[in-house]
């Protein structure tokens, strides 16, 4: 793409339309290489990619995890950086990527960023959800994702150290209530396949225990009241969410007993 920095960008997509045209946007002149990997888009989504020049690959849904390991090894560059469709590099970011690839890292493997959620008509900055650091660039010869129940992170082989740059990554993931319903449902899926795969069982006290905690310390302990009604709701919802994964291993249980 003739850009300055030797960056792969990759983005995993399903009918992100409505989403890729900003995350992208917000690359412009930074990356020499992005790479976009669609599981079964219906709308306009690879149009946008094509419009930033992007490698677009096609790929059955694999789950979170796996799906962005796949994606990974599509890059070529000597860095990379992943981003979600959702998700936008403030001003501030964007000038502190490019400082941290000037100076080839900096002397360390990877970087990491400040993510910032807008939810109900504001930035919430307490609570579980703030704030939110992801290790999102590192040396395409040093890195690899790990994860579990929809969740990756980045494992720098041989240990490295990790900077965290100044600025906000944006993050647009529920533009509604019912879009975080919606991505409820489907990180309960991934979790249930990760326990699964791990074989834990159901139990009352984690299903009963575990969501009155994660209220408690999104409202209370990382203080989400200073976000108003959006921080209540963010609290409740959290939750209700750990609440909604572990009665699905109850579920599977029961079924696995009606077999």
């Amino acid at each position: 793409m003739g850009d300055a920095f030797p960056l792969s960008v990759f983005v995993v997509t399903l009918n992100e339309e409505a989403n890729l045209r900003r995350c992208l946007g917000s690359l412009k002149g930074m990356a020499a290489e992005i790479v976009v990997v669609d599981s079964g888009s219906t709308d306009g989504t690879k149009a946008v990619a094509e419009e930033f020049g992007a490698t677009w690959v096609e790929r059955e849904w694999g789950g979170f995890v796996d799906q962005k390991r796949f994606a990974l090894e599509q890059c070529g560059q000597s860095w990379v950086m992943y981003l979600d469709a959702d998700e936008e590099l403030s001003d501030e970011l964007r000038e502190a990527i490019r400082a941290f690839l000037e100076a080839d890292g900096d002397g360390t493997a990877g970087a990491a960023l400040s993510r910032v959620t807008f939810f109900l008509g504001r930035w919430i900055r307490h609570g579980d959800w703030y704030p939110d650091v992801k290790a999102r660039l590192f040396r395409r010869a040093k890195g690899r994702l790990e994860g579990h129940g929809g969740h990756e992170y980045v494992v720098l082989d041989g240990g490295g150290e990790m900077k965290q740059l100044d600025g906000e990554l944006l993050h647009y993931s529920y533009p509604t209530t019912n879009d975080y319903l919606r991505k409820m449902v489907i990180f309960s899926d991934e979790h249930l396949r990760s326990a699964k795969e791990k074989e834990k069982r159901w139990s009352l006290a984690g299903n009963l225990f575990r969501p009155i905690w994660r209220f408690f310390r999104s409202y209370v302990v990382r203080r989400g009241f200073l976000d108003g009604y959006p921080g209540l709701w963010v609290a409740v919802a959290t939750g209700f969410s750990a609440f909604v994964r572990h009665s699905r291993l109850y579920e599977e249980d029961v079924s696995a007993r009606e077999e």
